[in-house]
């Protein structure tokens, strides 16, 4: 038995067609187009990328893009203030704020001041609390994307088993309550969990978003589960040579032992190219909910939890 590969570049572009035609309706039936701000602090190169991916895409589906790039140095108080700014302004739906941010700002401080109905990444703690306690919130994009995976491959998800390795914030905590609202009987595990590979095989769902490279083996997986790999690590790749400076060149590798799992499991995500593309395509998602919302119009189908 061989998985069958969830594509997440396919799936990705098939939510970003979606996005864009709410997008197109919400101008001509309304006259409003979704806006996106992103606040992006200092130089970080990978934030810099990201930032970027996130605006040529955020105008790839006709949504408006406002970039905001600001000195490292820039006080906490000036970010604060034009977070206020963009929180009271009508033509922006959706604020990020690019982490991480300079040493001497307060993270949860900023977060915590975005507009929680503006807020795509879901990282408020009222929209946390909103999440838990199963009201409307805006949920984090990558366990929203994972769920949107999920829906489309096994269809209902009531009544099956779920195990999530993992318990951060931003990926594993907001999966459990996801995955417990389509009621799945859910299990948080950790790299501390005792008889972790038990746990896991008991399991028809498994998400792994533990950080650590090839943490969860083939043969811990129940055949036939569907497995969603969250973990994105680089490691060395001596086969591939070296670099110019001598440096061992690297590889992208998940949480799961690839190609143990794939000879078990019923489908999974392959790393890169499975969850990863799922993360713009959700904030872009997330944008218009919080459009639709903010206007007092249905929510588009097939982009929520």
């Amino acid at each position: 038995m061989t998985a069958q590969i969830i594509d997440g570049k396919a799936f990705a572009a098939e939510v970003r067609e979606k996005v864009a035609g709410h997008v197109s309706r919400l101008k001509q039936e309304h006259g409003i187009t979704p806006g996106l701000a992103v606040v992006l602090v200092g130089e970080d190169p990978a934030s810099q990328v990201y930032v970027r991916n996130k605006g040529k895409q955020t105008i790839e589906v006709g949504m408006s893009s406002f970039e905001h790039k600001l000195p490292a140095e820039t006080s906490q108080e000036e970010l604060l203030e034009l977070l206020d700014r963009l929180n009271a302004d009508p033509q922006i739906h959706g604020i990020l704020v690019q982490l991480p941010l300079p040493s001497h700002v307060d993270e949860e401080l900023v977060i915590n001041r975005i507009d929680p109905d503006k807020d795509v990444d879901g990282f408020h703690i009222s929209n946390v609390g909103r999440l838990a306690t199963g009201q409307k919130s805006m949920v984090p994009c990558t366990p929203l994307g994972c769920l949107m995976m999920l829906r489309d491959q096994r269809g209902s998800l009531s009544g099956l088993d779920a195990v999530v390795i993992g318990r951060s914030n931003i990926v594993g905590k907001p999966m459990a309550q996801l995955l417990l609202g389509d009621s799945c009987t859910v299990t948080i595990a950790h790299s501390r969990t005792r008889g972790l590979p038990e746990v896991v095989r008991r399991a028809d769902v498994v998400v792994a978003a533990v950080g650590r490279p090839g943490f969860v083996r083939g043969e811990w997986i129940k055949p036939g589960a569907t497995v969603i790999d969250v973990g994105i690590n680089r490691i060395e790749a001596p086969e591939k040579g070296t670099n110019d400076d001598g440096s061992v060149k690297t590889r992208l590798v998940g949480d799961v032992d690839f190609d143990g799992a794939v000879q078990v499991a019923g489908a999974i995500t392959p790393v890169p190219g499975g969850v990863g593309p799922m993360t713009i395509a959700c904030l872009l998602a997330n944008t218009v909910t919080a459009c639709c919302r903010a206007n007092g119009l249905d929510e588009p189908e097939g982009l929520t939890a």
